[in-house]
């Protein structure tokens, strides 16, 4: 059997880019012709079997017309019962919006919600208000939408862990189903590198880090949401990201879009990263993928290591090093499989190259 598919949307454009973000986005530039792009794409690169997921993500989905998203979606073959997942920014979607996604196929939102406290959303570069995440969750509940994720960042510059708390506090206010909290990081090129280097804001301090996460545990724990993947919790397996899971667990997903990643039968190749270059390609009835890469068995074998580790269901405990790093409190094993501590969380990047020899 294959393994099942996953077909990832990058959609490229922000109202802003925040200090942040590293990623393939763009706050100039015509979003209208993306649908029509997106979808001549997906009739070039001709499929061959139904996706059981399918994610929106970008930049910012939800600042093209729902109706742009749900055409796009409409090209794609989906198997019985596909989750299908848009992120949103809360001051990006409406109600209207969010019932006309509901309506048209879509299961499952992200909010990017980050901070629920006005200072550390103006450092990040956010422009939604404090209060406007819990409230935009609670309206995707009414429009009939049965899972709900909110994102948060701990860490950022200037944050308190009375913050993160209150942080965490408002965001289990909404109730939702799923929720990610990630640990800020810094990356060359971005506007929080530039002020680190500058000396104009304090690096991300890893004690602090590790205090935020505890407390994440203990909380999210205590609401009801357990973690499946090292910055993922869910109120329970159906609740959980399975776009995501894919990743994790040796799916395949196609990404279609201006620097979307695709990985198939071994194969990864990215597609133009500038909007307009990866239109033009698909102007030209050509595939607009580059950097094309076939892994061998140890680098298939090594990026299975490196997702599995980070999950509930952990890895094969074979091997002395997984016993050590037992007995180092780092891994827990049990019925041959090797699963994280929470202290083993804390230092997943270092378990899994001890792991991986």
């Amino acid at each position: 059997m294959r393994p099942p598919l996953g077909v990832y949307l990058h959609v490229p454009y922000c109202a802003t880019i925040c200090g942040y973000c590293d990623f393939n986005t763009y706050e100039r530039g015509d979003r209208s012709g993306w649908a029509d792009a997106a979808i001549a794409e997906l009739r070039l690169t001709g499929i061959d079997r139904p996706a059981t997921t399918v994610f929106f993500g970008g930049g910012t989905p939800t600042l093209l017309p729902p109706e742009d998203l749900l055409r796009v979606l409409r090209e794609i073959e989906l198997a019985p019962g596909a989750e299908v997942t848009v992120e949103a920014n809360p001051d990006s979607v409406d109600e209207r919006a969010m019932a006309a996604l509901r309506e048209g196929g879509v299961t499952r939102l992200s909010l990017g919600m980050q901070s629920g406290v006005e200072h550390v959303l103006r450092f990040l570069g956010r422009t939604h208000a404090a209060g406007r995440p819990p409230e935009a969750a609670r309206e995707a509940r009414a429009a009939g939408f049965e899972h709900v994720s909110l994102d948060l960042i701990y860490g950022s510059p200037g944050e308190s862990t009375d913050d993160w708390r209150t942080t965490l506090e408002a965001a289990l206010s909404a109730e939702p189903d799923h929720l990610s909290a990630y640990g800020l990081t810094v990356e060359p090129g971005t506007r929080l590198h530039a002020q680190i280097r500058r000396g104009e804001a304090a690096p991300p301090d890893e004690d602090a880090l590790a205090e935020r996460y505890m407390l994440t545990e203990e909380l999210l724990e205590a609401a009801g949401l357990h973690w499946y993947e090292v910055s993922n919790w869910a109120r329970d397996a159906a609740a959980r990201c399975h776009h995501n899971v894919g990743y994790w667990h040796g799916g395949e997903w196609w990404g279609i879009g201006p620097g979307a990643h695709s990985g198939v039968g071994g194969r990864r190749w990215v597609n133009a990263k500038h909007p307009a270059t990866w239109a033009a390609k698909i102007a030209a009835g050509v595939r607009p993928e580059q950097d094309v890469e076939d892994l061998d068995a140890e680098q298939r074998r090594l990026e299975r290591l490196m997702l599995a580790v980070r999950t509930r269901e952990g890895v094969d405990a074979g091997g002395g090093e997984a016993e050590q790093l037992a007995t180092d409190g780092l891994l827990t094993l049990t019925d041959d499989r090797a699963v994280l501590t929470l202290q083993g969380r804390l230092l997943a990047d270092l378990v899994t190259r001890r792991l991986a020899g």
